[in-house]
């Protein structure tokens, strides 16, 4: 009795649920959906010492020869030139100003000269080689590599839109598994910094039930921009670079197709001592007449010019700073960049960091190549002569930089002639403006009849040096026929058509970029830093305004300068009367260009047009599609990031579900 007095209730001998005592959450595990990044795979990156050369380079003479026959043919042409140029100007007698036009002529024939004996090379190898393409069964790959896209205040509909498309193409051809794609954000202002978050976080829900998953895409931020691009990438190096045997290096408006990924990988693999393969990236996406301009003749002249550029550069090649397999050991070991003494614009952070990092690799003994057999690399135009302008002001100041690289221990001597190539590609702009000015001057001290005694060898000698600059362009249309690519052109009335059309319009364009270069320069050399702005791609943005304030300048020196020249002598107005039209006509030329509605015109009437256009490769057509669907998704995107930020109560939450669980157990009961 005793027993059953003392039994508890049936109710209370079920054993109740232990639930632990109210506490604050710890943070979740990162499973791999919501991992931002992956484990730590840490690689040293030492700074490199400019004034300490190491060890010797390996000798590779594949391209001794080659090398000799450039220099020499570059040599002959200029020396005959020298000659007729000194002949005219020793007419009544060698003054001061003489010297130095004669001076200048030289260093800038010789500049022309290489230019066209590096393309006529291009144009023979491509004559005799097979067509790009990059033919033949697809390369089995085995080492695992990392995709970066370093992005600074970049539109994230453009820059997701190319990581899914490049996802969903490795995917489809069933390596996405060996690639891991980097986001590595640089920027600075954070409503676009919570748009990249938010938007790769839709992204990663988006693939996660596609073929591959969502594994293998990553985002980072840093919270200060260090050394900018060079930074980002050497910060994910010592972070991550360890796990990964090589890693290819995209732009924010870069795309690249799988095939031509894992060929790239594929030619790593091959060679061990292969330090860096930089493809020739083909333009596309062009709105405006100006970024179809440049797309044009990239598809036209691109091919030929690279591969001349590789003839002769061979394992000292160059690196342009993205559309590039690059093997993460050498790398780390070999281009860590020192800041430059000094203050800035010539001090600091090396801007131009691309081509001293191709020489560093080389001093390091690791081959750095140009392949021309890929067509699957692609970017993007700037759509203006003012967004032009904006980005090459930025390279100006980096490829002065180079000018405190040149003397480096232990380079090899091709790699200073590219930084070299790289100064002299915006230091020409002054120099054939003084060029103009003293060749001017020259003539008017030389009136009567020496003038007319040596007006033939003159004339003799301006063809000469049209020709070097219009050759080039005549050899990659015959060498686009013979390759039987003139259909992706409009077929060869529309091919010699968009020929003409982008020679003239690029005569008329050349003297603004002139002034613009020139006046960069001189900045430069003022002190002026370039900082590091936002690059505009989009089109339809130029305004009357812009372009006025950014041209009044160029109308007024050219208005200026015809009337001078027509008062000197009839015959400078004439000479010079190029140079006067582009910069008089700069400011409308500029607002034309810059036209979304003429691009199409254009392209309608099957002029400028490129093969990619005729057959838009698929990454390049599902990047477009996708870069659409983004600016449809502008209200769920606003949505959930509002979800995001808005704080949650969790704790109260927690407590409140431990309540309900108790309640719903006593009444089971």
């Amino acid at each position: 009795m005793d027993s059953v007095t003392r039994r508890e209730p049936r109710s209370a001998r079920i054993r109740a649920p232990r639930f632990p005592e109210p506490r604050a959450v710890d943070p979740p595990r990162p499973e791999p959906f919501f991992r931002s990044m992956p484990e730590p795979a840490p690689l040293p990156m030492p700074v490199q010492d400019l004034t300490d050369g190491g060890g010797r380079l390996a000798p590779l003479m594949e391209t001794r020869g080659r090398r000799i026959v450039l220099l020499g043919a570059v040599g002959a042409l200029t020396l005959g030139a020298a000659a007729v140029m000194a002949d005219l100007l020793s007419a009544g007698g060698i003054s001061p100003l003489d010297v130095a036009a004669f001076l200048l002529f030289v260093v800038l024939f010789a500049w022309t000269a290489f230019g066209f004996v590096s393309a006529a090379a291009g144009f023979m190898v491509s004559w005799a080689g097979p067509r790009p393409g990059g033919n033949g069964p697809r390369p089995v790959i085995f080492t695992r590599t990392a995709l970066l896209m370093p992005t600074y205040n970049e539109d994230p509909g453009r820059v997701l839109a190319a990581v899914q498309a490049i996802r969903e193409d490795l995917a489809r051809l069933g390596v996405a598994e060996l690639y891991d794609i980097f986001l590595l954000s640089d920027t600075r202002d954070d409503g676009i910094a919570r748009a990249e978050a938010v938007g790769l976080l839709r992204l990663r829900t988006r693939l996660s039930v596609q073929p591959g998953g969502d594994g293998g895409l990553y985002y980072r931020r840093r919270p200060k921009n260090t050394d900018r691009k060079a930074g980002n990438v050497a910060d994910w190096v010592t972070q991550h670079g360890g796990a990964y045997e090589s890693m290819i290096v995209l732009d924010a408006d870069s795309l690249m197709s799988a095939e031509t990924i894992v060929r790239l990988t594929a030619a790593m693999e091959a060679d061990p001592k292969l330090g860096l393969l930089q493809t020739a990236p083909t333009l596309v996406g062009a709105e405006t007449l100006f970024a179809r301009l440049q797309q044009f003749a990239a598809s036209a002249y691109g091919v030929m010019l690279a591969a001349g550029q590789d003839w002769w550069s061979g394992a000292e090649g160059n690196y342009w700073g993205h559309n590039a397999i690059v093997r993460v050991r050498a790398f780390a070991a070999c281009a860590g960049l020192p800041h430059l003494r000094g203050r800035r614009p010539f001090g600091g952070h090396i801007l131009s960091h691309d081509f001293v990092e191709a020489a560093l690799l080389r001093r390091g003994g690791w081959s750095v190549r140009l392949t021309t057999d890929l067509d699957g690399s692609y970017e993007e135009a700037p759509p203006t002569i003012v967004d032009m302008a904006r980005r090459d002001r930025r390279w100006c100041q980096g490829n002065l930089q180079h000018l405190g690289v040149l003397g480096a221990a232990g380079l090899h001597w091709v790699n200073r002639l590219h930084m070299a190539r790289g100064v002299l590609s915006y230091v020409t702009s002054p120099l054939w403006l003084l060029l103009l000015a003293f060749g001017a001057t020259a003539w008017l001290g030389q009136a009567g009849e020496p003038l007319r005694l040596h007006g033939q060898a003159a004339v003799w000698l301006f063809a000469v040096t049209i020709a070097l600059l219009i050759t080039p362009k005549l050899f990659a249309g015959i060498l686009a026929m013979r390759q039987r690519r003139v259909r992706g052109a409009g077929g060869v009335a529309r091919l010699w058509t968009g020929i003409v059309l982008e020679t003239v319009l690029s005569a008329l364009v050349a003297p603004v970029l002139m002034l613009m270069q020139s006046v960069a320069v001189a900045e430069v050399l003022l002190g002026r830093d370039s900082g590091w702005n936002v690059q505009q791609r989009d089109a339809g943005r130029l305004s009357r305004r812009e372009a006025w304030r950014s041209h009044r300048g160029h109308v007024l020196i050219g208005l200026a300068g015809a009337g001078i020249a027509w008062l000197l002598d009839p015959a400078i107005f004439w000479w010079t009367s190029p140079v006067s039209l582009g910069l008089f006509l700069s400011a409308p030329l500029s607002l034309l260009l810059a036209r979304g509605d003429l691009g199409r015109g254009f392209r309608a009437l099957g002029l400028l047009v490129t093969p990619e256009e005729h057959h838009v490769p698929g990454v390049v057509s599902r990047a477009t599609t996708l870069r659409s669907q983004y600016d449809g998704e502008a209200a769920a995107r606003l949505e959930i990031e509002r979800l995001l930020r808005r704080p949650v109560p969790v704790y109260r939450a927690e407590a409140r579900g431990r309540a309900e669980a108790y309640a719903g157990w006593a009444e089971a009961a």
